[in-house]
C-alpha cells in the first residue's frame, strides 16, 4: 500500500500496517502436509523419507554414516539446518554411542560451513524433545542448527510476524553442500 488506499471497516486488520503474505507456511501451521496417521511411523516421517527422495527435491545437504543434514523446510533464518539420525527414534537417549558422536561432530561441521558461506555471527542449537516442548515432528529426533546475525530479529518477525528469506531453499542447499568438506 502506498498510503493513498482507503481502509474500510471490513479490513482484516485495520491497523495501518502493510502485510507481506507467506501462504506457504499455512500448510505447516494447519498440518495440511501431515500424512494420514501422522509422523509416528517411518513411512509418514519426512525425516525418514527425505534421504530417499531425489536430490533436487530432498534438500539434503550431506550424508554421514549414521546422520544426515537437511535444510529446514520452514526455516527461522537462511541456512537453518536439521541434523537427523537415519534411524527413526524420538528421544536423544535412544541414540547409540556412534549416532551421538556423529550427530555432535556433524553439528560442529555445520556451524563451520555456515560461518564460511554466510559469515554467521552466532547460532542457536537445540532439540525439542516431545510435542509439549515444541517439536513439530516429535517422532524423529532432529538437532536444529540456526545461524544468527546481529539485528536478524528486526521488525519483520517481531511486529510483522513474517520472516524474509533472501535465498531460495534449493540455492541455499547447493551453496552449503558445495562448501561441505568431503
Amino acid at each position: 500500500m502506498t498510503g493513498a488506499e482507503e481502509h474500510t471497516d471490513s479490513d482484516a486488520m485495520a491497523d495501518g500496517l502493510d502485510r507481506l503474505w507467506t501462504p506457504h507456511r499455512m500448510t505447516y501451521i494447519s498440518g495440511g502436509d501431515r500424512p494420514e496417521g501422522g509422523y509416528e511411523r517411518p513411512g509418514g516421517c519426512p525425516f525418514c523419507l527425505a534421504p530417499r527422495r531425489p536430490e533436487p527435491e530432498n534438500l539434503v545437504v550431506t550424508r554421514g554414516e549414521h546422520v544426515f543434514v537437511v535444510l529446514n523446510l520452514y526455516p527461522y533464518n537462511p541456512g537453518h539446518l536439521l541434523v537427523c539420525p537415519y534411524r527413526h527414534v524420538a528421544d536423544y537417549t535412544d541414540l547409540d554411542d556412534r549416532e551421538t558422536a556423529e550427530l555432535a561432530a556433524v553439528t560442529q561441521t555445520a556451524m563451520r560451513v555456515i560461518r564460511k558461506v554466510s559469515s554467521a555471527h552466532g547460532f542457536n542449537l537445540g532439540m525439542n524433545q516431545g510435542g509439549v516442548a515444541g517439536a513439530g515432528i516429535a517422532a524423529h529426533l532432529h538437532q536444529h542448527v540456526v545461524p544468527r546475525w546481529g539485528g536478524d530479529a528486526n521488525f519483520m518477525p517481531v511486529i510483522g510476524r513474517t520472516k524474509v528469506l533472501p535465498q531460495l531453499l534449493g540455492d541455499t542447499r547447493a551453496l552449503l553442500a558445495s562448501a561441505w568438506p568431503s
